[in-house]
């Protein structure tokens, strides 16, 4: 008789509540007439139902908790061998050569993979890989032995470099020429018994014409698996994409993927996401080995928490509530970030707090330090209350952020934003292209400075600023002597619009749209701050010219900040984003 599915050698078979397995098997014989078992521990048998003499036997099985492990290549595993861990006996994985054995990394060898659809991917020959191969796998077996005291086995079953377009549960029907399809025979092959899934995937749909529906694909994959494995509360625990090398120009769609990943928990039960951004890589992209050993125990405590009959332990950390104070010794304004479920207390290990961001959208910056306070961060920055109403916060903005806060067990804060800090307001980002003028005698506070004609001795030339505070030093010199300088730019705009100008500067100012004084503060001084002065106008159809005058306050001014804020637009238009109204387009010339 040859067994086909549900006992093979050195297999875990998944327990029931009870701790008892109740797996089907199935197999072929040439004789005919009834099939009889028999089951022994330790050479002594547990229940003898007879005995023929046409058998076989299936050698050491064990009864316990079963996983799958999919994904892509931080799934697959690319840390450094050097740093696999020691396999422990009852910790097992099923390798892709259909042969349970010990679980020690690669549990993925591909070379001597069952399912064709690996050969298909390849595109070249599946080579043994003898530098790289360390996943989450291993350690997250071991660490849920440890948690719950049963044997462990893992079903290997991801992939490098696929997208959830390849893992689309759609393809099914080709069998084990899909991804899809090569995991269920897998799962089937192994008695059809299962008590989770660990995902790591995302890398490969970071682009423009699949990051917005990466929540739909997953949210398909896991009803799908959870269907087609007949578990409708199949526990499903992923992992937040860590960071990248390079690729900035990806930026958008990766913290997006890592947006979508956060959240998804909020809409799929018995679903966990695991953050990973705080872990070193041994490549550009690919999670270290040492760093998926911590990322394996952060997978396992956290499927231990949906699947334990009691409480064990805490959720992974999550954004709890985002709120603003005013520091009183700066005059600025700090953000209070509160995160739920922390163990002990926030911490960075000695080193100073980073992983923050706040954005415009576009620009980021204003952040000068990060206190960790329990389960809070404080987010010191140098904008008022006003400026950051219009800014977005950020954990892990971008593609390679540094970010080093976890609690005391270890786990990290999740990758999120952009957030809104305060309500939504109809702004334009920053102005960092101007015009600028030669650099004139001083003028004092400017209150009998007159409005500048078309000159050429104004020398007017465009000037790119490195930053949203167009810092002048370079044209006004080291001198402590009163200078003046211009600044200017144009509005055209496709509609009458209500405007206001928000403007940060350091030395007295003079403000004209279209020739007309709007504003005048002799009493500028330093330090800039955002939106210092709000200064509205109207503004009708068509192109419109903004002039300003930075008396340079004997030294002491360095520089202007201007923005452009659009004040007729209604609270249900700010919701549906600027598709739903239109804003000045800005130009230097």
């Amino acid at each position: 008789m040859k067994i086909e599915t549900g006992l093979l050698p050195r297999i875990v078979l998944q327990r029931s509540r009870r701790d008892l397995s109740n797996a089907a098997f199935t197999g072929a014989a040439k004789a005919t007439g009834p099939v009889q078992a028999r089951v022994s521990q330790s050479g002594r048998t547990v229940r003898d139902a007879g005995q023929t003499a046409d058998s076989t036997t299936v050698k050491d099985v064990l009864v316990g908790d079963v996983w799958i492990v999919a994904g892509q290549s931080n799934a697959q595993g690319c840390g450094l061998l050097k740093n696999a861990i020691k396999s422990q006996p009852n910790v097992r994985a099923f390798y892709m050569d259909d042969r349970w054995r010990p679980a020690k990394d690669p549990i993925h060898n591909m070379w001597a993979c069952v399912d064709q659809i690996h050969r298909d991917l390849a595109a070249g020959p599946l080579a043994v890989d003898k530098i790289r191969g360390v996943g989450p796998g291993v350690a997250f077996a071991q660490r849920m032995q440890q948690n719950t005291g049963v044997p462990q086995g893992i079903i290997a079953a991801a992939h490098g470099g696929t997208s959830m377009e390849q893992w689309d549960p759609r393809k099914k029907k080709l069998g084990t020429r899909s991804l899809y399809g090569a995991t269920i025979r897998r799962f089937i092959k192994n008695g059809g018994k299962l008590a989770g899934i660990v995902w790591y995937q995302g890398e490969s749909d970071a682009l423009d014409n699949t990051a917005d529906i990466y929540t739909a694909n997953m949210k398909r994959l896991i009803r799908s698996f959870r269907r087609d494995l007949a578990d409708p509360n199949l526990p499903f625990v992923l992992v937040q994409l860590t960071s990248v090398c390079g690729h900035t120009d990806r930026a958008k769609h990766w913290n997006a993927i890592q947006e979508q990943q956060r959240l998804l928990p909020n809409t799929v039960k018995r679903c966990a996401t695991v953050p990973s951004i705080d872990l070193p890589l041994d490549d550009t992209i690919h999670v270290g080995g040492v760093g998926q050993h911590v990322l394996g125990k952060r997978l396992a405590d956290a499927m231990h928490v949906i699947t334990a009959p009691r409480a064990a332990g805490k959720p992974p950390i999550a954004l709890k509530k985002i709120s603003t104070i005013r520091n009183e010794l700066m005059g600025w304004a700090d953000i209070i970030v509160e995160f739920d479920h922390v163990v002990g207390d926030l911490r960075c290990g000695g080193h100073r707090a980073t992983g923050f961001d706040i954005s415009d959208g576009e620009h980021g910056g204003h952040i000068y330090d990060t206190i960790l306070d329990r389960n809070r961060a404080i987010v010191r920055t140098d904008l008022s209350h006003t400026g950051l109403s219009s800014m977005h916060l950020h954990y892990g903005r971008g593609t390679f952020p540094f970010c080093n806060i976890t609690d005391a067990a270890d786990r990290s804060l999740p990758v999120f934003g952009p957030i809104r800090i305060g309500k939504p307001r109809a702004l334009s980002p920053f102005i960092t292209e101007l015009r600028i003028s030669r650099v004139f005698a001083g003028a004092g506070d400017l209150t009998t400075l007159k409005r500048p004609h078309p000159d050429p001795a104004m020398r007017w030339r465009v000037r790119n600023f490195a930053d949203t505070f167009c810092d002048a030093q370079a044209e006004f010199g080291p001198t402590s002597d009163d200078q003046l300088m211009y600044f200017a730019c144009r509005l055209h705009c496709d509609e009458p619009m209500k405007l206001a100008a928000g403007l940060g500067y350091d030395g007295p100012v003079k403000f004209w749209v279209d020739g007309k004084l709007k504003f005048h503060d002799p009493a500028g001084t330093n330090p800039a701050v955002e939106d210092r002065a709000v200064i509205p106008f109207a503004a009708s159809k068509g192109n419109h010219e903004v002039i300003f005058a930075l008396g340079s306050n004997n030294g002491c001014a360095w520089g202007i900040m201007l923005r452009f804020e659009r004040t007729d637009v209604t609270a249900a238009q700010l919701r549906q984003q600027p598709a739903r109204y239109k804003m000045p387009r800005i130009f230097a010339t």
